[in-house]
């Protein structure tokens, strides 16, 4: 192999590493903080209030090509927690408007959130919300996975784990 093939070789190994590594996230002027795994894709953010992030999670399987697995971290500023229960409500109320809304058990024991099913496109989703209330701010955690998907359910355990450890981070 001459120099420039061992170059270019080195060069793609170094690019391969630096994409692979998870992605640290910093909102709200750095108050609200977290590390997203390496496969999941930011799609979407914006400034101001709200401040949202969208990350994609990358479905392997032909369910991708009409569903998008999806997680959404929102910080909202709030004036105090009457604010943020008028927040939270209205945001239950508007998962509840969804079309084949079916309320679903919250992982584990945790209160902060709901779960629930809904259609989108025509296709069943599965929904897990959490919310915390953080220095005058809401911090809303949603995610959104087709409720089959051909990945199968290793990779839909994998995506349900990767929800709940960011909601460990967010509540920390």
């Amino acid at each position: 192999m001459n120099l420039r093939h061992t170059f270019a070789l080195t060069a793609a190994l170094l690019l391969a590493a630096a994409g692979a590594r998870a992605a640290d996230v910093s909102m709200a002027g750095g108050s609200v903080h977290f590390t997203t795994p390496a496969n999941w894709l930011d799609i979407m953010q914006t400034q101001g209030d709200p401040e949202v992030h969208v990350f994609q999670v990358p479905d392997p399987s032909p369910t991708a090509a009409t569903s998008l697995a999806r997680v959404t971290v929102t910080v909202k500023q709030v004036g105090d927690l009457s604010a943020f229960n008028s927040y939270r409500n209205a945001a239950d109320a508007k998962a509840r408007g969804l079309t084949g809304y079916h309320a679903a058990p919250l992982p584990a024991d945790d209160a902060n959130g709901n779960a629930y099913t809904a259609q989108e496109n025509g296709a069943q989703f599965a929904y897990v919300e959490y919310y915390w209330y953080q220095g005058n701010r809401a911090v809303q955690l949603r995610c959104v996975r087709p409720a089959q998907t051909q990945a199968g359910a290793a990779w839909m355990a994998a995506f349900d784990k990767g929800c709940h450890a960011l909601a460990a981070q967010l509540h920390g």
